[in-house]
């Protein structure tokens, strides 16, 4: 089995001092897999290690060799029509070791269609996302959401911030279900590290299902993604848990049963501190920032046939940040003629504070009720509330100088090019409440799954807006401010929301699960417009053989309009009802995904390959700040995205799942008559703000050599630079104070976006007898941006329209401590 050398040299470097490391023994196992009643061959049996998906298949003549380190090792033999046979089997460094197997036939309902969520992950658009790899993943947080950026077609420029754009589509199109409840991003952050924790709780999850494209239509009201995650729901399970603290964040979570196994409960309770973690920006300052939250799934069946579940969530993230200086070094040295080099830096100090909050809290539940084996039904209401706040009132004093490379990073070595003033003022708060009653019907009759389903929902807005931003210069000896922009105004928004559904999921081959066709329609209403939408579904699944399966979709899919849509941004004198548009429809998207996966069965390894086309209609187009959308609040543009996702994925070591994406996508969008401005954006098809073109992922996990307790873990970043729209001089109000105005729009692109994060856990052992498992102890160190990459997130300008680059986090240094029992 091919070993990863870039990892092997890695462990190599990283834990020299643990002393000389023994290369690890394999050696091989085979055997032939027979039928138990006649003696013949069987083909293409599955045989894997159990717990993985590491291992190989039988050939024509039901022989299998396996390659496996010295040890014993669980195989699990599997074959359709036989049941699945588990065996011990010990490897020895001497003889090759001879294990045959025989297998009994079953006998295999073929009349009716089963739909499992087993059956998701071969689907168009569809990945699993495995709960133990988020833990393994190197990232500042173990969060979920930060954990997408390694699925094909999601876009990276950014660590900071749990947003997610997927197949050229905005932060604000993807839907976030944590155990069939809804749940939203922050509303207003302006930076990633203003955002806190997502409220995905990795610790709690079993199941992490993420549709990139082709979602059914019980997933309604968003253009580019679903996120349907399972929080643990134990029955007859006894008590396991695990507690973890690193210098950045500490949590705990544990689940268990009660009541003879009828009620199954999960809670975890997480808090970071990562000041020491944000505090590595060019921005220096006091950083606070405490993000905690509390989370708890629970389950109580009534009967053997009725349920009650239930989720809440508690969350209350402060940011806190006094800010002091600020030194950012741009521009070029010439090594070879001193004189060609124009290296420049900004130095800015900074008086007064910001403080950002963000208090969410949901609660849902659910009864479920199975009237039979094939008729199952539930119902649902769920609350979702959120309150995000936030103040700062921050004066800079900047210097844009000329450096001398040679002299080192002193305040000293800077002769002033020019020196600006500004003064940023907010007091803004927005008060978030959706109240959402549902209901899910299933009914499986022969070669059909049938699934209905409705939802109404009702929503407030409560929207305070107070903030100024003011430049400063100097007009013969005094001081001349300027209003740059200025809005102060308050409004409150009221309105609803219904949704309903039918799909069919049938069989339509003889031979089960060949060929699944799903077709299915949406409806929804929303009050604020007077507007109903119609999306109808289609997808299918071709397993043309055991190693290669086929599928497609195509849909249309609306997203209504939320209250950032609606406000967009406001202009002027204009005030905040002002500017919601009650015209306003929802954007559409008409999207065809073909694709692929092949599967070899030697080396248990998955290549899978989509394509995709979306027609954008009625978009509101929108330019992106760091992490906040500004929306223009009109349907003002059309558009198209088209892409190619590729992933190649496998265990290459046992129980150690790899894998490698490659994205291209093009991203494009052509304004309306009416809203074309000359010079802005008039020039026929313009780059959307999320057409990244090239995207590259990686996570590469490894053993170090002779030791399984020691894990290497990589992950490798890498988005082609997002375009941002330049900014040009306006009118100048007097000789020190120059206006601007935007350049074309999208007309530039910010330096490619590149990351390596490595880390590696020792194992051990402390009990082996715990209260349902052994206790183990894991120890971790992570580098984070192994090769201390500059990356830059956005630019800012100066009163000379200086471009100064805003980069990201530096190379930086975590340590965790997680215990399992």
């Amino acid at each position: 089995m091919t070993r990863s050398l870039l990892l092997s040299v890695l462990g190599a470097v990283l834990f020299a001092a643990a002393g000389p490391a023994q290369a690890q023994t394999w050696n091989t196992v085979r055997g032939t897999v027979t039928d138990s009643t006649d003696g013949t061959p069987i083909p293409n049996v599955s045989v894997l290690v159990r717990g993985t998906n590491f291992g190989t298949a039988t050939g024509a003549d039901g022989t299998y060799a396996l390659r496996l380190p010295v040890g014993t090792h669980a195989l699990r033999f599997s074959s359709v029509g036989f049941r699945t046979r588990v065996d011990s089997v010990t490897v020895t460094d001497e003889a090759p070791t001879r294990h045959d197997v025989t297998l009994a036939a079953t006998i295999t309902e073929m009349d009716e269609l089963t739909v499992t969520d087993e059956q998701a992950a071969p689907e168009t658009g569809v990945y699993e996302v495995d709960p133990e790899d988020v833990q393994n993943i190197p990232t500042p947080f173990k969060d979920g959401f930060r954990a997408l950026k390694t699925v094909p077609g999601v876009a990276t420029n950014n660590e900071l911030t749990q947003q997610y754009s997927v197949r050229g589509g905005g932060y604000n199109e993807n839907l976030i279900f944590i155990n069939g409840f809804e749940v939203f991003m922050p509303f207003r952050a302006r930076q990633g590290e203003q955002e806190g924790l997502g409220l995905l709780n990795p610790d709690l999850a079993t199941d992490i299902t993420f549709y990139t494209g082709g979602f059914p239509p019980r997933y309604g009201g968003k253009l580019s993604s679903a996120l349907d995650v399972d929080y643990a729901q134990p029955e007859d399970q006894p008590l396991t848990g695990s507690a973890a603290v690193s210098t950045l964040d500490a949590n705990v979570h544990a689940r268990s049963s009660a009541l003879d196994g009828d009620l199954g409960w999960a809670v975890g309770v997480r808090r970071a501190q990562p000041g020491r973690f944000f505090g590595t920006q060019d921005l220096k300052g006091d950083y606070d920032p405490t993000f905690s939250d509390v989370q708890g799934s629970f389950t109580y069946r009534l009967s053997d046939r009725v349920s009650v579940e239930a989720l809440g969530i508690w969350a209350d993230h402060v940011f806190e940040l006094d800010p002091q200086e600020r030194t950012t070094y741009f521009g070029v040295i010439s090594l070879n003629d001193p004189s060609a080099s124009s290296f420049k830096a900004l130095r800015t100090n900074f008086s007064g504070a910001r403080r950002d909050g963000y208090t969410t809290a949901l609660g849902g539940l659910r009864l479920h009720t199975d009237l039979s084996d094939r008729v199952s039904l539930s119902h649902d209401v769920s609350y979702f509330g959120t309150t995000e706040t936030e103040n700062f009132d921050v004066t800079s004093e900047g210097r844009v100088c000329q450096v001398d490379p040679t002299q080192g990073d002193t305040p000293s070595n800077c002769v002033s090019l020019l020196r600006t003033e500004r003064v940023r003022f907010a007091d803004n708060a927005v008060d978030v409440r959706r109240l959402t009653g549902s209901g899910r019907y299933t009914w499986t009759r022969n070669r059909h799954a049938l699934e209905a389903g409705w939802s109404v929902r009702g929503m407030h807005f409560d929207d305070r807006l107070n903030e100024k931003n003011v430049l400063v210069g100097r007009e013969e000896q005094s001081d001349v401010r300027i209003r740059v922009d200025s809005l102060r105004d308050r409004a409150t928004f009221n309105e609803r929301q219904v949704g309903v559904y039918l799909q069919d999921a049938v069989d339509l081959l003889p031979e089960r699960d060949r060929l699944v066709l799903t077709g299915g329609l949406r409806s929804d209403y929303y009050s604020f417009n007077d507007e109903w939408t119609v999306s109808p579904r289609l997808s299918a699944r071709y397993r043309h053989s055991e190693r290669l399966t086929l599928n497609g979709s195509w849909g249309l899919y609306h997203q209504q309009p939320a209250y950032r849509e609606l406000r967009g941004t406001p202009q002027g004198a204009q005030t905040i009802d002002e500017t919601l548009n009650r015209d306003l429809q929802s954007q559409r998207s008409m999207q065809y995904v073909v694709g692929g996966e092949y599967f070899w069965p030697e080396s248990r390894l998955y290549l899978r390959a989509e394509a995709y086309y979306k027609d954008l209609d009625d978009v509101i187009s929108y330019t992106i700040e760091n992490v906040r959308v500004n929306y223009s609040g009109e349907n003002d543009a059309t558009g198209y995205t088209y892409g190619v996702d590729l992933q190649l994925r496998g265990e290459f070591v046992p129980g150690l799942e790899s894998w490698f994406n490659y994205s291209f996508m093009v991203a494009r969008e052509r304004f309306k008559a009416p809203f074309r401005e000359a010079g802005y954006n008039d020039s026929g098809y313009l780059p959307r703000p999320t057409d990244q073109r090239h995207t590259f992922s990686a996570f590469v996990q490894d053993y170090v050599p002779g030791d399984e307790s020691w894990k290497l873990h990589m992950r490798l970043l890498y988005g082609s630079g997002l375009p941002y729209t330049t900014t040009n001089p306006g009118p100048r109000v007097n000789r020190s104070v120059q206006t601007r105005v935007p350049g074309p729009r999208m007309g530039g692109r910010l330096p490619a976006y590149r990351r390596v994060d490595v880390g590696a856990t020792k194992e051990i052992t402390v009990l082996e007898d715990g209260i349902s498992a052994p206790v183990r102890l894991d120890l971790t160190v992570e580098v984070l941006n192994l090769f201390d990459m500059d990356n830059t997130v956005a630019y800012t300008w100066t009163q000379d329209f200086t471009r100064v680059p805003k980069r990201l986090t530096p190379r930086t240094l975590n340590a965790r401590l997680r215990l399992t029992f």
